[in-house]
């Protein structure tokens, strides 16, 4: 995205839905694997953080599980 990044794109989603009372249940799916990446995903808003390459069963049992917390 050439103004902003995904973290940038997840916490503008989020403060929108929380000013309107909704819940965003987001995956961030990306090639950085790293304490620091996984740390700011989810300070952006994101609910997990999973690095590629990702094996579906793992994608699938995240959501699922995001989901049952809701």
């Amino acid at each position: 995205m050439p103004e902003m990044d995904g973290y940038m794109l997840m916490q503008q989603v989020r403060s929108w839905s929380l000013e309107r009372g909704g819940q965003i249940l987001a995956i961030a799916l990306t090639a950085y694997a790293g304490e620091y990446d996984q740390e700011q995903a989810l300070s952006a808003g994101f609910r997990a953080h999973v690095s590629k390459p990702a094996e579906p069963d793992r994608l699938i049992a995240i959501a699922i599980q995001l989901a049952g917390k809701q």
